[in-house]
């Protein structure tokens, strides 16, 4: 039943909605092979519009890991019964786009031997799935971590001479400095001001670590005065988070005879960090298949700070090296 003063879509402004919405129009005639888009399409595939394609042309652009599946996928709409759906990713230079191709399969709506459906860039959607998926993953290891650490500063505070009465308040003060160094890697808006010198980051994240401070004791740090962005700040605190976890659990920090050295230089415009452990357990190199930690460390050098870190696993201790550019800890 008409609803009254419905209004009356004219071909302009379905053109226009579709237009808004992004949406590339698409046909394919199933004897030829031959394809025909819109150009919003033919941007979408990065081809000239004047260019006649075939399948096959666009699977040329199809990521390879997708291809087969994208190939076969296409083949079967049309024993499909009712409306289909394909995600896949398409290479454009160094970009990847996410693509959804939509239409109705069994041939439902075939004009001769042309059928009709969409494709939608649904490159944000994915990229904010796959960025959920990163995150839950990276908080549920650091609960796990967090577990670990208390455990172990619990057992350090153990081993210092004196009372129950000491042991607690120095436990407490250990956790308390445990969450002062767990504000620069999840950084609350407007109390990042004790990120703004390297020393006092580095000073931070440690002191939970060190039996009489970070400066001294079994922690040494070393760096020259430099200042670090607050969005530097936060993956650098990452990065000597998992360091610190990782040598609590297996390396130098797990036992009270072990030390770390952390000294940072500056040369040719690249901070050089080296984490160096010792007096800790027998090091052993891990095996070929990188735990969660040790993918996260690697994708915040290299992806988000755009630098490089390399490990030696000496028996005596591990040897971390950072090098980060100083354009980039500014940022």
């Amino acid at each position: 039943m008409n609803q009254p003063n419905a209004p009356v879509w004219h071909e302009k402004h379905l053109r226009l909605g579709i237009r808004a919405a992004g949406v590339a129009l698409w046909s394919w005639n199933v004897e030829t092979d031959r394809l025909t888009m819109d150009a919003i399409g033919y941007a979408l595939w990065n081809l000239p519009e004047d260019a006649g394609v075939t399948f096959e042309d666009l699977s040329m652009h199809i990521h390879p890991a997708d291809r087969d599946r994208v190939r076969a996928a296409f083949n079967a709409t049309r024993g499909i019964v009712g409306p289909y759906e394909i995600d896949f990713r398409i290479l454009i230079e160094d970009e990847v786009r996410w693509i959804s191709a939509r239409g109705r399969g069994d041939d439902e709506g075939i004009v001769g031997d042309v059928m009709y459906g969409v494709f939608l860039d649904v490159t944000g959607r994915k990229q904010a799935e796959e960025a959920h998926e990163l995150l839950a993953g990276e908080m549920s290891h650091r609960v796990k971590n967090l577990i670990a650490i208390a455990g172990a500063l619990t057992s350090m505070s153990s081993r210092a001479p004196g009372t129950k009465e000491e042991m607690a308040s120095e436990l407490t003060s250990r956790l308390t400095a445990l969450g002062r160094a767990h504000d620069l890697v999840r950084p609350v808006p407007g109390q990042t001001e004790n990120a703004a010198l390297l020393a006092d980051l580095l000073s931070i994240l440690l002191a939970p670590y060190d039996d009489l401070g970070a400066f001294s004791g079994r922690v040494r740090v070393t760096a020259p005065r430099m200042g670090v962005g607050e969005s530097a700040a936060t993956d650098l605190a990452l990065v000597l988070h998992e360091l610190a976890t990782n040598s609590l659990k297996y390396g130098a920090l797990s036992c009270g005879s072990g030390l770390l050295d952390v000294a940072c230089t500056v040369a040719d415009d690249e901070l050089v960090m080296v984490w160096t452990e010792r007096g800790g357990p027998a090091v052993t190199p891990p095996n070929d298949a990188l735990g969660f930690g040790s993918r996260l460390l690697d994708r915040i050098v290299t992806r988000k700070l755009r630098g490089s870190i390399a490990y030696q696993w000496n028996p005596e201790g591990l040897i971390a090296t950072v090098r980060v550019q100083v354009a980039k800890l500014l940022s």
